[in-house]
């Protein structure tokens, strides 16, 4: 049987994937922990392929309409994929099936939210505030800062699922000012397909992939992204970023208590 609030929810989230860059390890894998009662463990493996799956198709929007710095997506590749394979390794030697992981998973999540939340909300005035100091660094450091940002967001997307979106697009909008908030987002996406693919196949591996609940989001997320990066292109998120910023700080704190 198909449960419809899965695939509502895969809609939801997808939509503000494409539109923004942000949600999908944000709301999706505390969605699947707070109101269906998968296991943290479970959730974020599960989210991994999942975010893999409709970050390919907000990827295939996003280049056709040429919204997707794909020499960005490398330097980030470059710090991320190593990231990845390194964290899974750490994650291989402990039980995450077990009580103290379930609760340093869901703490962990919880203060990931938190801070996400603060990167949607200061995000421009961060910007405004540091953009000409980044200006003045030259394109080898910015390349550098570029490839850390990338090995940072590896170790917390295999942890948690979350940080590819609010904190991978505020800081890339800190480190190419220049770039368009639009071609950000695409590549923040683009990027996001290897690195959850990789960090997805790692949890396959830890046995914390619940199939049957990938395929139910998917039937409703693989829609609700290709039409997010279609209104991606033509409308502003400052909206949409308020209101999610302020559904990350509820769920972030619930999950801390």
């Amino acid at each position: 049987m198909i449960d419809p609030l899965y695939v509502g929810s895969g809609f939801a989230v997808g939509f503000l994937v494409g539109m923004t860059g942000v949600g999908g390890g944000s709301l999706m894998t505390p969605l699947l922990i707070l109101l269906f009662g998968v296991h943290p463990a479970t959730a974020v493996g599960t989210d991994l392929l999942y975010a893999a799956s409709t970050k390919s198709m907000g990827t295939v929007v996003h280049a056709a309409a040429r919204t997707v710095d794909w020499k960005l997506v490398g330097l980030l590749a470059i710090g991320s994929v190593p990231a990845t394979i390194v964290t899974i390794l750490v994650l291989s030697q402990f039980n995450l099936q077990s009580a103290s992981a379930e609760h340093a998973i869901t703490l962990t999540l919880g203060a990931v939210l938190i801070v996400t939340a603060a990167f949607l909300i200061l995000g421009r005035k961060l910007r405004d505030r540091y953009a000409d100091r980044l200006q003045s660094l030259d394109g080898r450091k910015i390349g550098l800062l570029t490839v850390l940002l990338g090995l940072v967001m590896g170790v917390l997307v295999t942890t948690t699922s979350v940080g590819a979106g609010a904190i991978g697009v505020t800081a890339l909008l800190l480190l190419h000012p220049k770039m368009p908030a639009g071609r950000v987002v695409g590549s923040d996406i683009a990027h996001a397909v290897p690195l959850t693919l990789l960090a997805g196949v790692g949890h396959w591996y830890l046995g914390s992939i619940n199939w049957a609940l990938l395929s139910t989001l998917l039937i409703g997320s693989l829609p609700g992204i290709a039409l997010g990066s279609f209104v991606a292109t033509r409308a502003g998120d400052g909206l949409v970023r308020v209101a999610l910023a302020s559904v990350l700080v509820v769920v972030g704190v619930r999950l801390l208590g």
